[in-house]
């Protein structure tokens, strides 16, 4: 993610947030960096939310995660039937990612607030098209939240405080 994508520091904030609230709840996390060669790495401040964690990552040149045999096969091991998306570019790789993901029989979960383009025309295309083809489309506080389902959990104090933090 770089400065060239539309409103990234608020994409970037809001993906730093969900990531440290997946943690929380212990749900598996993957980093598909796209041709780092060329376009370089995952920003500093995301990778370092990573760092020591239980992260997968993988470099892939496809633009649908699904198409890079690495990470392909570590969706399909993770067994699981909903996959939440968030990063750049959501008219190309996020809305090609999701697209795989339905062709494969999973949900994919679109994380709208996480998510971008250089315009905000592109990403509003793509979440319709996501939407249409039978993606779910979320925020950041609606599916840690949602995921959380109880002030009871013991992630929930923790996710209660990224959230207040995003707003301060």
């Amino acid at each position: 993610m770089t400065p060239h994508i539309f409103d990234y520091e608020n994409i970037v904030k809001k993906t730093i947030t969900l990531i440290k609230g997946l943690q929380a709840l212990d749900i598996p996390i993957m980093l598909n960096e796209q041709y780092k060669k060329g376009l370089g790495d995952t920003l500093p401040e995301v990778k370092a939310v990573l760092e020591g964690s239980n992260a997968k990552g993988f470099e892939k040149v496809t633009f649908s995660a699904c198409d890079n045999n690495d990470s392909w096969n570590h969706i399909a091991q993770q067994n699981r039937s909903v996959v939440l998306l968030c990063g750049v570019e959501a008219h190309v790789c996020v809305l090609q990612t999701a697209l795989d993901l339905l062709d494969n029989g999973m949900q994919p979960v679109i994380i709208g607030d996480a998510v971008g383009s250089r315009f905000p025309y592109d990403k509003k295309q793509a979440i319709r098209r996501i939407r249409r083809a039978g993606g779910v489309i979320t925020t950041v506080e609606t599916i840690l939240f949602e995921l959380c389902r109880s002030s009871q959990d013991p992630a929930f104090k923790t996710i209660s405080n990224l959230i207040c933090l995003l707003y301060t």
